[in-house]
C-alpha cells in the first residue's frame, strides 16, 4: 500500500479539483505510512521504555492531526477545527482505548498495566474539559460583549493548560517517574531496527505524513459534501481516525503483546496531550495565522461527549486491569456517539426551535 503515497501526490498535481478520489487516495496513503511510524517508534520504545515511548508516539501521531488543524485553521474553518479537536479526545479515549482492550483481551484472559498512568492522564482530561466548559459561562451574554470576553478567557485559559501539560510531563517523567514505570509484559515478537535507522523513519515519515494530511484536509470539505457528510462529523469522527492512524498501529500492536502500559500511554496520553496542547496552541495560532481569533466555546453536545468520555477513562483505568469485553463497552459508547453526531448534527434543535 505503500505505492499510494506517491499515487496521492501526482494525483494531486495532475487533478487538484477531483476532491472526492484525492480524499480516498490520501486516506489509504496514511495507513502504510502508519505501519512504518509504529515500527519505528517501537524500536525506539524498546530502548527508552513504554512511557516515553508512548508519549514520543502520541507527540507524533497529534503532529498529523495538528498539521490538519493549522490548513483548516487557515481556511477559517472553525467548525472543522474545534470538531477535530473534541473528536480526537473522544476517540482517543474510548476507540483507541476500547480496541486496544479487545485485541489485547483476545489473546490474554486478563492483562494488567501500571495503572498511575492512567489516573494522571485521565486527571489531566477532566481539568481540560473543565476549561473548556467555562467559555459557555459567556455565552448568555450579549453578542458583542459575550464574544470579546470569550476569546479573552479562551486565551487565558490556553495559557494555563499549556502550563498544567508542562508540569505533567514534569510530574511523570522527572520528579515522579518511578509511578509510572512498566509493568512486565511479553517480548516483543518483530526484530526491531536499530535506532539510527528508525529516527530517520521518523523523521522521513512524519514529513510525507504532513504533505499528505495536507492533501486530505484540502479535498476533506469538498469530498464530505459530495458524499453529504457534514463538517462537524467529519472533523469529530473522520479527522481523529484518519490522524490518529499512526498511534492506533503503535497501541494496537502494544496490547497484542501484552504491552498495555504502551498503548494505555498512546490513547489517554494523546487525548490529554490533544486537550492541554494541541487545543491551546490552535488558539494562539488562530490570533497569527487566522481571519479572526479562534475561542474555546464548543457545542454543548462536543463539551458533554468530551466529559462523558474523561469520566469514563477515570472510571475504567482504575483497576489497572482490563479484558476483551471492557474493549467492547468503551467501543460501544464510541459508535453511539458517532451515529448520534451524524444523525442529529450540530444546530439541528436550534434550527428546529426557531422555525
Amino acid at each position: 500500500m505503500i505505492a499510494f503515497v506517491p499515487l496521492v501526490l501526482i494525483a494531486e498535481k495532475i487533478a487538484p479539483s477531483a476532491h472526492t478520489t484525492l480524499f480516498i487516495l490520501a486516506i489509504l496513503a496514511i495507513i502504510p505510512l502508519a505501519a512504518l511510524l509504529g515500527h519505528a517508534t517501537e524500536s525506539i520504545a524498546e530502548r527508552t521504555g513504554d512511557a516515553v515511548g508512548g508519549l514520543l508516539n502520541a507527540t507524533l501521531g497529534n503532529l498529523t492531526e495538528l498539521i490538519i488543524a493549522i490548513a483548516a485553521l487557515k481556511a477559517g474553518e472553525y467548525v472543522l477545527v474545534k470538531a477535530s479537536i473534541a473528536g480526537a479526545i473522544v476517540t482517543n479515549s474510548l476507540f483507541m482505548l476500547g480496541a486496544s482492550f479487545i485485541l489485547g483481551g483476545m489473546r490474554y484472559h486478563i492483562q494488567e498495566y501500571n495503572r498511575a498512568g492512567g489516573k494522571l492522564y485521565s486527571a489531566l482530561l477532566l481539568m481540560a474539559t473543565i476549561a473548556l466548559l467555562a467559555p459557555a459561562a459567556v455565552a448568555d451574554l450579549d453578542m458583542a460583549k459575550g464574544q470579546t470576553m470569550a476569546q479573552a478567557l479562551s486565551a487565558g485559559l490556553a495559557i494555563l493548560l499549556i502550563v498544567a501539560y508542562g508540569l505533567g510531563l514534569s510530574f511523570s517523567l522527572m520528579t515522579h517517574k518511578e509511578l509510572f514505570e512498566s509493568g512486565s509484559h511479553g517480548a516483543a515478537d518483530e526484530v526491531s531496527w536499530p535506532f539510527g535507522v528508525a529516527i530517520g523513519v521518523l523523521a522521513a515519515v512524519t514529513i510525507l505524513i504532513a504533505l499528505v494530511s495536507e492533501i486530505f484536509v484540502g479535498s476533506v470539505q469538498k469530498a464530505g459534501e459530495t458524499l453529504g457528510i457534514g463538517p462537524a462529523f467529519i472533523g469529530f469522527i473522520i479527522v481523529p481516525l484518519v490522524g490518529a492512524a499512526a498511534e492506533m498501529a503503535v497501541a494496537f500492536s502494544a496490547a497484542r503483546k501484552n504491552r498495555l502500559d504502551m498503548s494505555v500511554s498512546i490513547a489517554l496520553g494523546s487525548a490529554s496531550q490533544i486537550a492541554l496542547f494541541v487545543a491551546p496552541v490552535l488558539v494562539l495560532l488562530s490570533y497569527v495565522i487566522g481571519p479572526h481569533p479562534m475561542d474555546l466555546q464548543f457545542w454543548p453536545g462536543a463539551v458533554k461527549m468530551v466529559l462523558i468520555a474523561a469520566v469514563i477513562a477515570a472510571f475504567i483505568t482504575n483497576t489497572g486491569r482490563s479484558a476483551w469485553f471492557v474493549g467492547v463497552l468503551l467501543v460501544f459508547i464510541y459508535v453511539i456517539f458517532a451515529m448520534t453526531l451524524y444523525m442529529v448534527p450540530p444546530g439541528t434543535y436550534a434550527s428546529a426551535a426557531i422555525s
